[in-house]
């Protein structure tokens, strides 16, 4: 327990925050170090994740007739003239004994929306919100002005080219809830049940895109969900009577997906970056051994300290960014992130005309709940297993990264470029299209490789959020992840 109470007092936990990242607030670490502490108490259930126990659990199937039209979006407050494409939010019901229930936001295409595919979009955290930070702040159509009452358009919005499906979950998270406060305490396991009944019901509200092309796309610890919602999909597809989920792949951005691998290539990552002195990083390597199961030494919890120390405050996913100013009023260009973003958000999400045009329940919207991180059940160290699977699923299977504009490193301080080559080491995957930039309006977008079942992307000059530093070039990538092709080299 001693090493328990030392990393809460090192590392400081912080429950309830707002905002995704920022004063310091690390929902990742903070989760991650609750996971830790109970693995410590003597025979502590571990949680490995059970696929036997998904696919034969049964799954709910509620009324939808109707649902569809009252979910149809009018017109968000403050968005611009012109907007072109139907918009969809609210809820669906997946336990109606708890009164659970998801929240969901569609952006449909302006064009072909009928032929395109369909994304699922989930942001990671645990607990963190998939509208707020995935639709308003990174891939959807619109952005929240200074003002927090007006909207731009997004002209690099993912919905471009696919009709994007925001899901908040667990329920606890953005505008999802449950009339039982047990259910705010669960984890990786009931989550993907959770997304795998949403979406089943889901589509019974939306017929026409029961035999789509689908994919599942998000970040951070949705490193975690994607690829754990992903195997329950194709285990359920082989043993339901129901609709079959047409998915085609999935993609990871800046994925947590390996504990070892995320701690080595942190430390690494801020050694390199001259963030953290020789002495520190030379400490941490001679002390710290991340592997499961390993002791966590008072020398080790005492450098990782001194790294956090040394890093000071700077903005953790995109360390060469600005911080937030007080004094800062102009109004967020799409090309140029303005780090206030999640303020805006914030204080337009929060109002009760919008709220009411999402037809969302009336409650105080938070970017990431630290509630939910708090209280997380069971999270596996490591899902490579998991993605090795789905790897010889024969599905799409794509990992990108963000890599600094001016030298060969990442941005993004909280999940490391150096940290997923580390996972993708540990795959032992061979290479099938070596290492090269592709292009993207006559520059550099980053460099790809071709791994065998698994491609792995690099997004040049972005941080931990990718559309939101790199617009134009996400949705390139993008585009090429629909395509099943590499990133043009020309």
């Amino acid at each position: 327990m001693k090493i328990a109470f030392q990393l809460s007092i090192h590392f400081g936990l912080l429950i309830f925050v707002s905002c995704y990242g920022g004063d310091g607030y690390d929902p990742l670490e903070n989760a991650l170090k609750i996971q830790l502490s109970k693995r410590l108490v003597p025979n502590h259930e571990t949680n490995e994740y059970h696929s036997a126990e998904y696919s034969n659990s049964p799954v709910y199937m509620g009324p939808q007739d109707g649902l569809k039209d009252v979910d149809k979006i009018s017109s968000l407050p403050g968005q611009p003239a012109g907007t072109d494409f139907d918009q969809y939010s609210g809820y669906v019901t997946i336990d109606p004994n708890h009164g659970r229930a998801l929240f969901y936001y569609l952006a449909e295409s302006p064009v072909n929306s009928s032929t395109n595919p369909l994304v699922l979009w989930l942001n990671g955290g645990p607990g963190c919100s998939s509208f707020g930070n995935g639709a308003m702040m990174e891939l959807g159509p619109f952005r929240v002005n200074a003002d927090n009452t007006t909207l731009s358009r997004n002209k690099y919005a993912w919905n471009n080219v696919a009709n994007v499906l925001f899901l908040e979950s667990p329920a606890g998270v953005g505008f999802s809830y449950s009339n039982t406060s047990s259910d705010y305490i669960t984890g990786d396991m009931q989550t993907a049940k959770d997304s795998y009944t949403f979406l089943m019901n889901w589509l019974e509200r939306f017929p026409e895109y029961k035999t789509r092309d689908f994919y599942i796309t998000g970040e951070s610890y949705a490193g975690h969900y994607v690829p754990q919602l992903a195997q329950l999909i194709l285990q359920k597809n082989k043993i339901t009577n129901q609709t079959v989920i047409n998915l085609k792949g999935i993609a990871l951005g800046n994925a947590y997906v390996d504990y070892e691998t995320l701690k080595t290539g942190l430390y690494d990552y801020f050694w390199t970056h001259a963030i953290i002195s020789d002495e520190i990083h030379e400490g941490i390597i001679s002390n710290c051994n991340f592997s499961e199961g390993a002791t966590i030494t008072d020398a080790c919890i005492d450098y990782q300290y001194q790294a956090y120390a040394a890093k000071s405050n700077i903005f953790f996913y995109d360390i060469y960014a600005p911080l937030c100013s007080p004094f800062n009023t102009s109004t967020p260009s799409i090309s140029v992130f303005d780090p206030c973003t999640e303020n805006y958000i914030l204080g337009y999400l929060n109002t009760p005309y919008v709220q009411q045009a999402l037809h969302a329940k009336p409650i105080k919207w938070e970017s990431c709940s630290g509630l939910i991180g708090a209280h997380w059940k069971d999270m596996p160290l490591t899902v490579l297993p998991v993605i090795q699977n789905l790897m010889a699923s024969g599905i799409n299977v794509w990992i990108y990264r963000q890599v600094n504009i001016i030298c060969a490193g990442d941005t993004d301080g909280r999940v490391s470029v150096t940290t997923s080559r580390y996972s993708i080491n540990k795959l032992q995957t061979s290479v099938k299209v070596p290492w090269y930039p592709w292009m993207n309006q006559g520059e550099v977008g980053g460099y790809v490789v071709g791994y065998e079942n698994l491609t792995f992307v690099t997004i040049r000059g972005a941080g931990h959020f990718v559309p939101s530093y790199q617009p134009g070039r996400a949705l390139a990538f993008f585009t090429s992840f629909l395509k099943g092709k590499l990133p043009a080299n020309h």
